[in-house]
């Protein structure tokens, strides 16, 4: 049996990651190590708490002796690392705690992996999850590909440009193997309502306003999160070492646009008539450095390992909302607060 460590297990992508590892491999032991901060939240992963080849440690990656010990424990036959600080508004606000998170908790995994096997990576992989946001902003047209040169424009996506330098480092010096991927935007279920999709379909629920930066002329890839976990579950057993993959949905829309997708799909499923949610819209104040779009070539995964996405932009929303109106007490659970007791509750 095989020793998998997946960190930022309890986050949004992480869930669904693990929970698909734990299912579909029981010769791996999936080690789910999560800090249970304000987006980790184990109320996701109910389903699977049970099982006996799944492990959940509450730790943090910035924690290098904490790291350490947990490697010469486990001896971890691979890493799928995770954890990060992602919400583009509050790296603005906070710029240091994604420099600690993102470039220093992944040079602590980066240290304890090269430590453990000593330079002997026989059988062993580090795959580093990313952002599209590392290459920056594109105009009307063109497409981010595994060589388009990194631009960052926020602290967010300088910290995890950063983070990906010092993987590619650490596998050109120490001969450490690695894969890469770098993701759109991902949207579905268990997503922390401070992103668009949830944030709005909780407004909608609520008659909030709803906050549309700017002109809502920005453009985004959109990737529904398990089509992401299918794409991550081929990389890590297919990938070639040392390569980037892009993974994208072959799904651009302008934020404004889908916004009245979004009001118009929730006006009918919670029976409101007259443009009921689009009267919700606020324009607000734009964001400092807002990347103007982002698109995704993800024809070489596509290629070399055969991955595409399963469901249109549609109907990903479609199952998205469905899945917010059949768990408000999830969403309660997290706009409140409360899921944070479930740690105290479950493990102490």
């Amino acid at each position: 049996m095989k020793n998998i460590l997946i960190t930022g297990g309890a986050g949004f992508i992480g869930s669904h990651v693990v929970r698909l590892f734990v299912n579909n491999y029981p010769n791996y032991h999936i080690f789910n190590l999560d800090a249970l901060t304000y987006a980790g939240n184990l109320e996701n992963l109910e389903d699977i708490k049970h099982k006996e080849n799944y492990t959940f440690i509450k730790g943090n990656i910035v924690d290098s002796t904490f790291i350490n010990s947990l490697f010469t424990e486990y001896q971890f036959d691979a890493v799928i690392h995770l954890a990060a600080e992602s919400h583009v508004d509050r790296s603005i606000n906070e710029p240091l705690a994604f420099v600690k998170t993102n470039v220093l908790g992944t040079i602590n995994l980066l240290e304890a992996f090269k430590g453990t096997w000593e330079l002997d990576f026989s059988d062993k992989r580090f795959y580093h999850i990313s952002t599209d946001e590392v290459y920056g902003t594109l105009g009307a047209t063109g497409l981010f590909n595994e060589t388009t040169a990194y631009d960052p424009n926020s602290p967010y996506s300088a910290s995890k440009a950063s983070s990906d330098h010092f993987v590619r480092a650490y596998g050109e010096t120490y001969g450490m193997p690695y894969v890469i991927s770098n993701c759109s935007n991902n949207y579905g279920p268990n997503q922390f309502p401070e992103k668009l999709i949830p944030l709005f379909i909780n407004n909608i629920i609520h008659s909030k306003p709803l906050p549309v930066y700017g002109d809502g002329n920005y453009t985004r890839d959109w990737l529904y999160v398990i089509d992401h976990a299918n794409a991550i579950d081929l990389v890590f057993h297919k990938g070639k070492n040392k390569e980037t993959y892009n993974i994208g949905g072959f799904n651009e829309w302008k934020n404004i646009d889908l916004v009245w997708l979004l009001c118009k799909k929730m006006d009918l499923k919670l029976e409101r008539y007259n443009g009921t949610s689009k009267q919700l819209i606020t324009f607000v104040k734009d964001r400092l450095g807002h990347d103007l779009r982002y698109a995704i070539d993800a024809s070489k995964i596509k290629n070399e390992l055969g991955w595409q996405p399963s469901v249109t932009f549609e109907e990903g929303l479609e199952l998205t909302i469905d899945w917010y109106l059949q768990n408000k007490e999830w969403l309660n659970h997290v706009t409140s607060g409360e899921y944070q007791d479930y740690y105290e509750k479950q493990y102490t």
